[in-house]
Order: structure tokens, then C-alpha cells, then sequence
């Protein structure tokens, strides 16, 4: 996912790397661009967990399920086939009602109040969204909200709506400088129709970045040890690859998405060059029943499996390391009725496996 701004924002972001290395300012009790480190905070989810309300441009309240797939033993992130792919760098998303931006500018009063700047010390939070006063915005936006801000009315009590925050996974990427707009208020229902609002396609990508395969050996006969010049044999029983589906909705936007990875594939990489596959391309396809290759059965070692190695030396001390990945395919519906594919996925397994030489003796 590439934002359009990115190019006008990596010229900037070089600019002014070494003042901003931190991802953002600092604004201590009302200070402008004050770079003294603010005093800790909390994890913050930028609403309520619990009792205790938290502000933070790295932690985001959309909430991840999974709806199908194994959910046990070891598993692990996809890689994305595409390089330049990557999950959204930010957006905005509802952060803090009236009553609970109230509770937090009084009694926390330290946290981000956008992607960039942090304000530690209610006064800087109770002076505008409670007192009125203006403040300023001292980063360039795409949506004309640099400048002064006028500030808000006793917190917008008794209004149903939120307080809108831009909130991004890693606040030191200068992409998620983008969503850097201070908290904003938005009515109930309404998704503001601005760059970087949510949309199906952003939970979309950002539940591909949290989907977790499962890490599986493949089997393989001869088991403990193959020999040179002999297939060894690959193959995965049906049901051992399952899809995996993730939701990530967003609470108080009625937005969701469902992202599925579907197993398409296995690659071999016999882990030295002294090794053919077959296929020749090393590319096992999946069969219609979810199944990989062919069990090896009593008297096939002669024939040719259709996945599998023949090793063309010995393995001499240490093993060889056979690594096994496997392609998903991933695709994505919306709760507006989008979908589409996005770029497929891969995880990789590595096993030893041992190769011995059988000597014959001509008498």
C-alpha cells in the first residue's frame, strides 16, 4: 500500500531527520516544540481498557479475530511475494468519546495527540478541548489543517461522536506522518471524507499483516535417512493445510474486512546444489483435495515421485537443510461489499536431512 504523498514526504522526512528522530515533538505544559523527554506513559489504546484511558499514535483499537484456520501449535507471519507491499503506514480511526476524553485530559493529560506531536500535561489537553483555547498545529497537511486550531467546548458533552486520532504501527516511519492532523471530532456514524480515512481495504491489509500460518514439517520417505541417487519422497496428507481467515473491525465505524490465505503451493529447496527436484522447478503443486504429492508406498522407491529430491552426494557431518515453503493465496472481502486479491504470501520450514552412500563390494 503506497500512499500518494509519500514521494513529497521522503524529501522532508530526509530534510529533517535528525530533529525528528523520535517520530514526532514533544509539548511539555504548554511549551512549543519542547524536546525534553516527556515523562512515561502507559500503554495506550487512546480510549478506554478497563478502568484506565490511554492516548497513543502506536496502538490502534481496530480488533483482530480469527475466524478459520488452526489456531495451535507453532506458527508464523506470511512474506509478502510483492517487496513493495506493506501494511498501511496510518489512518485515522475513533479514539476518545466526550466523557472519556474528559476522564483522560484531567486525570492522564500525557500522550499523542497526533502522529507527530505528544502533549504531556493536562493543561495542554483541558486548554483546548475543554477551555476553548486555540493551539497550533506546526506540521504541514494535506488537508489544510496546519496552523491554529480552535479549540473545543467543555469536551463536546452531551454530543454523541468522537474524537477522531491518526494512529500508525511504527510512528518512527516518516509514511505515517501523513495521518498528522490533531485529534478531530466527528460525529456518530460519520467517517470523515478525508485522505487516510478508514476503509474496508485498510483493515483488508491490515489483517493480511496479522495473519499466522501454521509451521509444518513435510513428510518424507526414507524418513531417517535417504540415500544418493535414490527420490526421496514428498508429500503432505489432505486437512494438513487448512485455510486461514482473519477479521479486523473497527469499533464505532461499522467497517470491517476478512482477509483469507488459501495454500496454493510448495516449493523445495534441497538445501545444496548437489540435488534434483522434481519437478525440475522445484514447485509442488497443491492437489484438489488439499493434499501435496504422493504418499510413498511399498515398492514405489524406483519410480519417479511427483514431488520429491534425489540427492547426488553424501551428506559428511552435517546435515543438509531442506526448506519447505509453501505460497498462499490471499484474498479479501469488505463490509461495503469490496474484495479483491492481494499479493500472495510465503512461509518457509526448514528440517535437516541426512544422505548416505551405499557401497557395493565386487569380489
Amino acid at each position: 500500500m503506497m500512499p500518494s504523498t509519500r514521494s513529497r514526504h521522503l524529501a522532508s522526512a530526509l530534510a529533517t531527520a535528525l530533529l525528528l528522530w523520535s517520530g514526532g515533538a514533544a509539548q511539555a505544559d504548554g511549551t512549543p516544540g519542547s524536546t525534553t523527554p516527556p515523562p512515561p506513559t502507559p500503554p495506550a489504546n487512546g480510549g478506554a481498557d478497563g478502568k484506565e484511558l490511554y492516548a497513543s499514535a502506536s496502538y490502534s483499537n481496530i480488533k483482530v479475530t480469527q475466524v478459520s484456520g488452526p489456531t495451535g501449535g507453532k506458527r508464523g507471519a506470511l512474506s509478502s511475494v510483492d517487496t513493495t507491499w506493506t501494511p498501511p503506514p496510518c489512518w485515522y480511526e475513533p479514539g476518545f468519546t466526550p466523557e472519556q476524553l474528559k476522564t483522560f485530559s484531567e486525570t492522564v493529560g500525557s500522550g499523542d495527540v497526533s502522529t507527530r506531536i505528544g502533549w504531556y500535561g493536562s493543561k495542554l489537553w483541558t486548554d483546548f478541548f475543554r477551555d476553548g483555547k486555540s493551539t497550533f498545529n506546526y506540521y504541514d497537511t494535506t488537508d489544510g489543517t496546519a496552523g491554529t486550531l480552535k479549540g473545543f467546548d467543555d469536551y463536546n458533552l452531551g454530543e454523541k461522536g468522537y474524537f477522531w486520532r491518526g494512529v500508525a504501527a511504527d510512528t518512527t516511519d516518516p509514511f505515517s506522518w501523513d495521518c498528522n492532523r490533531i485529534m478531530f471530532w466527528e460525529p456518530a456514524g460519520v467517517i470523515p471524507k478525508i485522505a487516510h480515512a478508514p476503509t474496508p481495504k485498510t483493515l483488508a491489509d491490515y489483517a493480511y499483516d496479522k495473519i499466522e500460518v501454521p509451521e509444518t514439517e513435510v513428510q518424507l520417505k526414507p524418513e531417517a535417512r535417504s540415500t544418493v541417487n535414490l527420490p526421496t519422497w514428498v508429500w503432505l496428507d489432505k486437512g494438513t493445510f487448512q485455510e486461514v481467515k482473519v477479521r479486523a473491525e473497527l469499533p464505532n465505524t461499522g467497517l470491517w474486512a476478512e482477509t483469507t490465505a488459501k495454500p496454493v503451493a510448495l516449493h523445495l529447496d534441497p538445501g545444496t546444489p548437489d540435488a534434483t527436484t522434481n519437478p525440475a522447478s522445484g514447485d509442488c503443486t497443491i492437489n484438489e483435495d488439499g493434499s501435496i504429492g504422493t504418499p510413498y508406498t511399498a515398492g514405489s522407491s524406483s519410480g519417479t515421485p511427483p514431488c520429491g529430491i534425489t540427492y547426488l552426494r553424501a551428506t559428511e557431518g552435517s546435515p543438509y537443510q531442506l526448506r519447505a515453503s509453501v505460497t498462499w493465496e490471499i484474498t479479501w472481502q469488505g463490509s461495503d461489499g469490496t474484495g479483491g486479491n492481494l499479493p500472495n504470501g510465503t512461509f518457509d520450514t526448514t528440517q535437516e536431512i541426512a544422505v548416505q552412500e551405499i557401497q557395493s563390494v565386487n569380489r
